[in-house]
């Protein structure tokens, strides 16, 4: 599925807003605007860029322009989610950038062209001011989103698209490359074929494994482990089920290869992932 353009009006320099409904649909789009979100209550997986990974209340994450993402929940959950978004265009936010007073701020924006994410903000304190930001209007929502940016520089990130992850912008790139995340979002839990994904945006397997490589930075069996690795993490984080159970169901036939992939990709075991998600919440 192709990233759609969104077009984001903005109204006095910043968009700013507060939102719950009852899941997160899938919706793969990029925008020039920066963007930060700060996720409210609700849980489920975001896709930014190449990077595939479980998300949660507190999660909060700043985009540059052009990266594509979206946030996805289960719509079948009896819970609903709610999330606080504040958009803004490079050309506003450039007007401070010149200021040695902004370097820090600057910095970030420059890293967050592959999504940043911060594992550990100030939850409360943040979800507070981006409301704030969203209640504000004039000076007082410009002065308001500085200062959020400035808190958010000092604290510990994660870049989350790889390095090698640049989106060509022309039509016939994005259209092929986002049939294949297409594809392999809607297989990931069974089989999937490099020569029905080579075949399904019209390339020999040779030519598509080059695409695919040049595109992502990442063959396309890597990219495959990556999207299954980030759905067993989502269903080891929100179930109980058996790892085996899970290995199953995000793909992997044999339990041996789901455990080494899953090693070389969280740096643990599943049993130990499942340990520290457990050590979290206690």
């Amino acid at each position: 599925m192709k990233p759609v353009l969104e077009t984001i009006t903005i109204e006095n320099a910043i968009r700013a807003f507060e939102f719950e409904v009852p899941f997160f649909e899938f919706k793969w789009h990029y925008h020039p605007e920066y963007e930060l979100t700060f996720i409210v209550k609700g849980s489920g997986m975001r896709l930014v860029g190449d990077s595939y990974l479980p998300f949660q209340a507190g999660d909060l994450v700043l985009l540059g322009s052009g990266i594509p993402h979206t946030w996805e929940s289960d719509i079948n959950s009896h819970e609903t989610v709610a999330a606080v978004v504040i958009q803004f265009s490079e050309d506003f936010i450039a007007n401070f950038m010149n200021s040695e007073a902004f370097y820090t701020i600057k910095k970030l924006l420059q890293a967050s062209i592959r999504g940043l994410f911060f594992p550990s903000p100030l939850a409360k304190d943040i979800e507070l001011q981006m409301s704030t930001i969203a209640a504000e209007k004039g000076v007082k929502q410009i002065t308001a989103l500085l200062n959020v940016l400035n808190d958010v520089a000092f604290e510990n990130h994660q870049t989350l698209a790889s390095p090698f992850y640049s989106p060509k912008n022309s039509k016939e790139n994005e259209t092929r490359i986002n049939t294949v995340f297409n594809y392999i979002k809607q297989n990931a839990a069974s089989t999937i074929l490099l020569e029905q994904a080579a075949t399904s945006v019209h390339l020999t397997s040779g030519a598509f494994c080059k695409f695919f490589k040049r595109m992502t930075g990442k063959t396309f069996s890597d990219y495959v482990n990556e999207i299954r690795i980030g759905n067993a993490c989502n269903l080891i984080t929100l179930t109980d089920k058996t790892i085996a159970q899970i290995a199953l169901e995000s793909g992997f036939e044999n339990l041996t290869y789901f455990n080494r992939v899953f090693l070389k990709k969280k740096k643990c075991t599943p049993k130990e992932f499942r340990q520290k998600v457990k050590g979290m919440h206690s």
